[in-house]
């Protein structure tokens, strides 16, 4: 049986984002090709959608879908638009499976890159005592405590592992304290030195909005406020997804349910207790702009020109 690897994206308004997607799609294609079809589709504003990439996959002859999440905590995105996503496709073919990954999480190469990219960025400036260093890390930020509190796990570790005066979370959006809300808390503390790690996977508008906010509080601060490049396709990231294929294909990719506000009660999120699995993003699917070229292919060919020139 023929079988691939879906790489589920979320999809960004800005095209430096979608180009560090395919980036990683190109990647791990080279790493997989031997085995298996590499596509990818996303949620929203890009082309394809998963419906599209699915269905070149099927008539590709591929039976059998690994659907890895590019997703680092498992949010509403993991928990329910993925999911739907997925089931709804899997009912178009009979003699099609499709297998979701889990997400990203709680890794210990997640763990990993995050001290890499630290230490490449306190690399770039003079050496201080950790002990004077504020560490910020900032998740993407959603409604679901279960993944806001991965991130806090994670600041915790590199608190602990790395010997910081003090580290922090906060979050680009939807979950306190967004980023300039904890940089002003942060502030007061008076570390001479604050550095803030986005934990994003490429460039967007979240990142670009997480980094404004830093260069602001630099400049207006008399102590100074750093911060790290995004993960990218760093080879931690693809040991971390070749950890999640593994679990995909031996069916033990399982979410973290004994905190899931959706299986239990959990304390400020009672009336979400047993929700219907509905994805969010129907109305914004592709919207921006069509797919003009596939990883790894021929840019600027006659079929892109025009597609430019029509605006599609």
């Amino acid at each position: 049986m023929k079988e691939g690897i879906l790489l589920c994206g979320h999809g960004t308004r800005r095209q430096a984002g979608v180009n560090s997607f395919k980036e990683l799609v190109r990647v791990l294609r080279e790493r997989y090709e031997d085995k298996y079809e590499v596509d990818y589709g996303f949620l929203e504003f890009n082309h394809p959608t998963y419906e599209a990439a699915v269905e070149r996959m099927y008539l590709n002859g591929v039976r059998k879908i690994y659907a890895l999440p590019v997703i680092l905590f498992a949010g509403s995105h993991a928990k329910n638009d993925i999911p739907f996503e997925l089931n709804t496709l899997q009912g178009y073919h009979d003699d099609l499976t499709i297998s979701m990954g889990k997400h990203i999480g709680v890794s210990s190469f997640l763990l990993d890159l995050a001290v890499k990219r630290i230490e490449e960025t306190e690399n770039k400036f003079p050496k201080i005592d950790r002990k004077d260093t504020c560490l910020v890390v900032v998740g993407r930020g959603t409604t679901d405590p279960d993944a806001n509190s991965d991130v806090a796990k994670l600041t915790s570790m590199l608190w602990d592992g790395m010997g910081f005066g003090f580290a922090t979370t906060a979050y680009s959006g939807t979950a306190y304290p967004k980023i300039d809300e904890g940089l002003n808390m942060v502030n007061k503390l008076g570390f001479k030195r604050t550095i803030v790690i986005p934990f994003f996977f490429f460039t967007g508008v979240l990142l670009e909005r997480i980094y404004k906010h830093v260069s602001e509080m630099n400049a207006a601060s008399n102590l100074e406020y750093i911060y790290t490049d995004p993960f990218g396709a760093d080879e931690l990231i693809l040991k971390a997804f070749d950890e999640r294929l593994d679990e995909a294909k031996n069916g033990i990719a399982n979410m973290n349910c004994q905190l899931c506000k959706y299986r239990k009660q959990v304390v400020g999120f009672e009336e979400d207790l047993g929700k219907e699995q509905v994805g969010h993003h129907l109305n914004v699917k592709g919207i921006l702009f069509e797919e003009d070229e596939k990883p790894g292919a021929k840019k600027n060919t006659l079929g892109s020109k025009i597609k430019k020139i029509l605006g599609i």
